[in-house]
């Protein structure tokens, strides 16, 4: 077939004839071209920075954490796993990512960490961000107290998380330029980020600076709705001076902590007792999705436990309107049903399925059959919406619909939960909102394959090669393609 695009539109989808009149053509060599990828849930500063910190996330104890943290010390290795000036003589602060200590057989310790830095300020932040392991001299740098455990929850996490990513605005949009496309590279043409920041002047400087491999929805907090009323901003709305590519996201809001962390708000208490957090109340929740219902806004509320999936299904139709669940990794039985009736989307993302699936055993006991459940929700009627949560898991879709279709990591581990499992076109169409095939009168953002994604083997599903892609008809990536005059497509 042969695909007409003009004014970055799909204009016409006619047979191939070999016959070429008019405008510029690009062989695709008989590839397949399916709708561009998408990435509904992206902390993208935070994703762009982890590539260029230590990475604990192969640590099986905190003894292993603590030793790779010894070892780059020693070796010198730091040029950019590190945050601030050389204060006061003890050095920049240390910055891993990627620990889970739910897992751990032994436990995080203030002690443990001083000794394998010996006063080099050092901050570790666990893969889901809502932890932060801190040494005495990082702790008595940012200014925050901790007990001997050395480690920051929730809201106090997220605060020195933020502080921890203040570095030069050049040094950072040239990692997030890198790992939007790479981002590109795989497929992806946009992407929802939620990075806990006033986004939209953070993105408008970066388009402005030259950026351009993917389309952004840029995500708004409830500390920032009242300056986004106030600018006339509206989920989806165009944002002027975005190059076409930006767009106003979602209103996010956080209700509950995650399952590494044991702060998910859940129905039954955890093993070592306690229910988790449930960090907004009910009238809070409820008076936030209104005040979002009256500024036009799409809500995206972040729930994981069984419990404060209730409290968001009741707050939404308590409020009349519809929206988002963030993660959605635990739901009541009685539940599912309500996301379709609501109209709901659950946003979800199928990697931490398979990252996770040691922590839901340990933690949700015999209750994880309603864990990450993809068929559940799409079989109760809710819209799917695939993503990853980088850097909580990899900015790759291929990776993402793998583990949402097979349930297991290809790491010799049986599959978890199969019967949760969604097949390809399912997946396929969940990480292209909604989008089956490509069809006149859509943007023409297309991602082009080397093979058919419903013939090929679990393991080449999860690391498609990818030849192409385009965002309204330009080329973000390409490898090797070229148009019928012998230049390749991105020199257009």
């Amino acid at each position: 077939m042969d695909i007409h695009i003009a004014g970055g539109v799909v204009t016409r989808i006619t047979a191939a004839d070999g016959h070429r009149s008019g405008g510029r053509t690009v062989d695709f060599g008989g590839r397949y071209a399916i709708p561009g990828l998408w990435d509904e849930h992206v902390h993208m500063t935070q994703w762009a920075m982890a590539a260029n910190r230590i990475d604990l996330s192969h640590a099986a104890s905190a003894t292993d954490a603590v030793d790779v943290v010894r070892s780059r010390l020693a070796d010198g290795r730091l040029s950019v796993a590190v945050h601030g000036e050389n204060d006061g003589g003890s050095g920049p602060t240390l910055v891993g990512v990627g620990f889970r200590d739910a897992v751990w057989a032994d436990v995080p310790s203030l002690a443990m960490l001083d000794a394998a830095t010996q006063g080099r300020p050092a901050a570790l932040i666990s893969h889901d961000l809502h932890c932060v392991w801190l040494n005495s001299a990082a702790a008595k740098r940012y200014g925050v107290e901790v007990d001997v455990g050395g480690l920051l929850r929730e809201d106090a996490a997220f605060a020195l998380t933020r502080e921890l990513g203040r570095l030069p605005d050049a040094v950072v949009d040239a990692w997030v330029d890198e790992a939007a496309r790479k981002a590109a590279a795989r497929g992806v043409v946009g992407m929802v980020d939620f990075e806990m920041t006033w986004n939209r002047d953070v993105w408008l400087r970066r388009v402005s600076g030259g950026f351009g491999s993917l389309r952004v929805e840029a995500g708004v907090y409830p500390e920032h709705l009242d300056l986004a009323r106030r600018g006339a901003m509206r989920t989806g709305q165009d944002i002027p001076g975005g190059n076409g590519l930006l767009r106003v996201g979602p209103l996010k809001v956080l209700i509950d902590g995650s399952l590494n962390t044991r702060t998910a708000y859940c129905v039954d208490p955890y093993p070592h007792g306690g229910r988790g957090l449930l960090t907004v109340s009910e009238p809070e929740l409820l008076a936030l999705l209104v005040r979002a219902r009256e500024a036009g806004f799409v809500p995206a509320v972040h729930a994981i436990g069984d419990a404060a999936n209730q409290v968001a299904l009741d707050a939404f139709e308590a409020a009349g309107i519809r929206g988002r669940i963030e993660h959605a990794q635990f739901v009541r039985q009685e539940d599912f049903a309500r996301f379709g009736r609501l109209g709901l989307t659950a946003s979800v993302q199928p990697a931490h399925a398979l990252d996770d699936r040691d922590a839901a055993d340990a933690n949700w006991g015999d209750r994880t059959d309603r864990a990450f459940p993809l068929r559940s929700l799409l079989a109760a009627g809710a819209t799917l919406a695939l993503g990853s949560d980088a850097p909580v898991a990899p900015l790759d879709p291929w990776i993402t619909m793998s583990a949402a279709t097979t349930r297991s990591g290809l790491d010799g581990r049986g599959p978890w939960h199969p019967e949760q499992a969604i097949t390809r076109e399912e997946a396929l169409g969940a990480s292209a909102r909604g989008l089956r095939r490509i069809s006149v009168g859509d943007p023409a953002d297309i991602a082009v394959l080397n093979d058919d994604p419903l013939e090929v083997s679990d393991g080449v599903f999860a690391s498609m090669p990818v030849a192409a892609t385009l965002i309204a008809g330009r080329f973000t990536y390409d490898d090797g393609l070229t148009y019928d005059d012998g230049t390749v497509a991105s020199e257009a």
